[in-house]
């Protein structure tokens, strides 16, 4: 006979297992759902998902450092800024290099990658019942990671390595600036083994039926996206450190920017898969949202596979080592093809929430779903901020910036930073805020202190983005340079305009700062004197919706798919796409007039 100790677990065990996949489980599942439980894991409080102790672990501690480098990146932020703001005019020209340098690798890779590996352990255990595959795979992983950013940060800050991000040669750092940067990429692989062995044991005992949910789908996206890049940072870091110590020649300087980028861009879209996985699942947590059509969405995610990496192209359109073939063919053509994927996901996640709403009774008027959403929940506004920056800044002046004619009078102004910094920083940060709301009190079990504090924060972070990124764009457009402070040539031309959007851009820059320290504060004040929610529901934004169902919406009558707003929203928005677009052209050929 089973003792009271077997028969508790097995209850949970089943109660899990109908939570997360439906009740019709085979026998071998629930032998790997009893082990698993026995060999630590629990049941969510909140969402009834389940949770395996190790991947806990690990997402909490790679999120801890994750936060770590995002103040770091921070700091740099606001002190860039306040230089490029002429009025102040901060930093001396070393010191600037230098905080460039440090801002560009914490931000647009540490707080990236440690975040995104967090999410990877949540996608493939939680989502699926699973173990994670190896803890002593995950403290390698993470080891190598904290260990090679603490070796770069080390060394920027000694002043050994003011080659900014790109490091491009000749320009030549300490070797243990790319021997850091080794580290941090192989161990990033480490971690992205980890996740695709636990998908494997995962399929292999059958933990879930059916296909993998949407979010795991998507952070499979990534993660593939994620070893094509670093596969491209070993093969250009690796001969780089070897020219460091001396022990080979110098590589090509022109080979080193082509494969260089590989790296670069392709890291940047492992972001945009993360985040549009994100997208979909806060969007589910906050309003019950489900996609409208999966298969159309899982299409999108491997549009992204297929097409992000040539579109790195677009770094190279004013380099004369590839040519002008390659460079057409794979920005105005297959470059499009990743811009879709990226406009199917900015209709379905807008056009799944007004569907929850109308279904959840917010029927008055084509936007009374809109006005109803749960904005009190910063996870929710968060996302929403998110998706409005990516696609209206980001993606809009993406595409216009990717054409080479206007990539050639743009490549090296404030425009190219105003434009990532609205897609990395306004779409792709933003998102990991959002979810952090979620991960502090389901992963933590701590809920949020200062609440009105935490729903303001998205929206201060967010409007200061914004303005630095129309700041930059703008100046940009007026001939400021990037990657220097000197604004001389573009302030004889346009005088006192330089200096009002070089003013916008570092008022940005402080309420960005602003927004990001209230975040940190917020979440690490949480996690040292938070409530503990253990055993009970979190109640810091309302009792989140199971994310473990991932079947499409009810198909009760056609009124019920019908999207009016999210429609006029999606027409604004290629309204303003063409308008910006076809700007550039009018100003285009003033530059090069007709003759």
């Amino acid at each position: 006979m089973k003792s009271e100790a077997e028969n508790e677990m097995s209850d949970v065990a089943s109660d899990v297992r109908e939570c997360t996949l439906g009740a019709d489980t085979t026998e071998s599942s629930n032998r790997w759902s009893l082990r698993t439980l026995a060999s630590g894991w629990r049941k969510c409080d909140s969402t009834g998902l389940p949770v395996c102790l190790d991947a806990q672990f690990f997402i909490r501690i790679n999120a801890v450092f994750a936060v770590i480098f995002l103040l770091i990146g921070g700091i740099a932020a606001i002190l860039l800024a306040l230089t490029r703001w002429e009025t102040v005019n901060l930093l001396p020209s070393d010191w600037f290099y230098r905080m460039l340098t440090l801002h560009g690798l914490n931000m647009l890779i540490f707080w990236i990658l440690f975040f995104e590996i967090a999410v990877l352990y949540f996608a493939c255990t939680t989502l699926l019942n699973a173990k994670l595959f190896s803890r002593k795979v995950a403290w390698v992983s993470f080891g190598m990671m904290a260990v090679g950013a603490g070796m770069v940060n080390t060394v920027i800050f000694q002043g050994q390595a003011d080659v900014l991000l790109t490091s491009y040669l000749p320009l030549l750092a300490h070797p243990a600036f790319y021997l850091g940067i080794i580290l941090v990429a192989v161990g990033t692989l480490v971690g992205v083994f980890n996740f695709f062995a636990t998908l494997y044991m995962a399929r292999r005992y059958r933990t879930y039926i059916g296909s993998v949910p949407l979010v795991t789908f998507g952070a499979t996206a990534a993660a593939i996206i994620a070893v094509v890049a670093l596969l491209h940072g070993a093969i250009v870091m690796i001969p780089t450190f070897m020219y460091s110590m001396g022990w080979v020649g110098q590589p090509d300087p022109m080979w080193y920017r082509m494969i260089w980028w590989g790296l670069g861009h392709q890291s940047q879209q492992v972001n945009v898969a993360a985040m549009v996985a994100i997208w979909y699942m806060v969007a589910t947590l906050t309003t019950g949202a489900k996609p409208l059509n999966e298969t159309v969405c899982r299409g999108a995610f491997v549009l992204y596979i297929l097409f992000i990496n040539i579109a790195s192209a677009h770094h190279l359109l004013v380099d004369p080592g590839v040519g002008a073939t390659w460079k057409i063919w794979n920005t105005s053509y297959a470059m499009y093809l990743a811009v879709l994927a990226s406009m199917i996901h900015g209709f379905t996640v807008p056009a799944s929430v007004e569907v929850a709403m109308r279904r959840n009774g917010h029927i008055k008027g084509i936007f009374g779903w809109l006005t109803a959403a749960p904005w009190r929940n910063p996870a929710f506004s968060a996302i929403v901020l998110s998706v409005v920056i990516f696609g209206f800044i980001g993606g809009i002046t993406g595409v216009t910036l990717g054409t080479q004619q206007i990539n050639i009078i743009a490549h090296n102004t404030l425009r190219i930073p105003g434009h990532f910094h609205a897609t990395v920083v306004g779409g792709t940060t933003l998102a990991f805020m959002g979810l952090t709301y979620y991960v502090v009190p389901l992963l933590f079990r701590k809920d949020y202190i200062l609440k009105r504090l935490a729903r303001i924060q998205p929206w201060l972070f967010a409007g200061g983005i914004t303005l630095m990124s129309v700041g930059k764009s703008f100046a940009g457009s007026m001939g400021v340079a990037r990657r220097t402070s000197d604004i001389e040539p573009a302030a004889e031309a346009y005088g006192a305009a330089v200096h009002v959007f070089l003013g916008m851009l570092g008022v940005g820059g402080v309420l960005a700062f602003l927004g990001l320290l209230l975040f940190v504060l917020l979440t690490v004040g949480t996690l040292l004197i938070g409530k503990s929610n253990a055993g009970r529901p979190m109640e810091c934004w309302g009792k989140p919706v199971d994310l473990g169902r991932h079947d499409t919406p009810s198909s009760g009558g056609e009124e019920e798919h019908k999207t009016p707003g999210t429609v006029i929203l999606v027409g604004i928005f290629l309204i303003a796409f063409a308008v910006y677009y076809f700007a550039n052209w009018t100003a285009l050929a003033d530059v090069w007039p007709v003759r």
